[in-house]
């Protein structure tokens, strides 16, 4: 089993396994990195979440590592729609509403045949789960 051995300052680092080689310290910088950005998961408020991808991304430009400049280029692209997830208060993610819009689409291609509007609407209520239902005139259960 590997052992991470800090040297110098922190970010510097090697990995010795017991036969004595070392991981390049690239993909070690890189796994620090990484482990660095879960941090921008706990923040609450969009302003200091902002803060701290943009610290972030300095310094993933700055270690000559292609791979993490790659992902820090796409976060500055696509920072202002990260950080609306924080302005919605984490409650909505992008995956539940494409869930939802695929489970939607799926009952809509199913009623095809349904005589009018109204039992399509039903349907889409019972699929989509925990909505509230239309009054109807009967009471099956």
């Amino acid at each position: 089993m590997p052992k991470l051995a800090r040297l110098g300052r922190p970010g510097q680092a090697v990995v010795v396994d017991p036969g004595g080689r070392g991981v390049s310290y690239a993909r070690v910088r890189a796994y620090l990195l990484k482990e660095e950005f879960q941090q921008f998961w706990d923040y609450v408020s969009p302003h200091w979440a902002g803060q701290f991808l943009n610290g972030w991304c300095g310094k993933a430009m700055r270690s000559r590592i292609k791979p993490v400049k790659d992902v820090a280029r796409m976060l500055r692209s696509d920072r202002p729609l990260i950080l609306n997830w924080f302005r919605a208060k984490k409650e909505f993610s992008r995956g539940v509403v494409e869930g939802l819009h695929n489970k939607a689409k799926l009952t809509t291609r199913k009623a095809y045949g349904y005589a009018s509007f109204k039992t399509l609407e039903i349907a889409l209520y019972h699929t989509l789960g925990h909505l509230p239902e239309p009054k109807v005139t009967h009471r099956f259960f």
